[in-house]
């Protein structure tokens, strides 16, 4: 399956304007709160089958990234 570019995006016209994976209406926070929570990747999958795999490994890659490139030296 091929992974949408840009992985995320925001409307107004999309679930109110929250950050929802490419090409879907499923809010990039849901899969936060399922980590959050303890949950699976392989649940969320199953719960949101509109989001690939690949997909929503890119997207914790991006979210890692992000993490790595506001990292404060010690």
């Amino acid at each position: 399956m091929l992974i949408p570019r840009p992985l995320v995006t925001r409307s107004e016209k999309v679930m109110s304007g929250a950050v929802v994976f490419a090409g879907t209406r499923v809010p990039v926070q849901t899969l936060i709160d399922y980590v959050e929570e303890g949950g699976r990747l392989d649940d969320f999958l199953e719960d949101f089958p509109t989001v690939s795999r690949e997909h929503a490994v890119a997207v914790l890659e991006l979210m890692k990234e992000s993490v790595m490139l506001h990292a404060s030296p010690a």
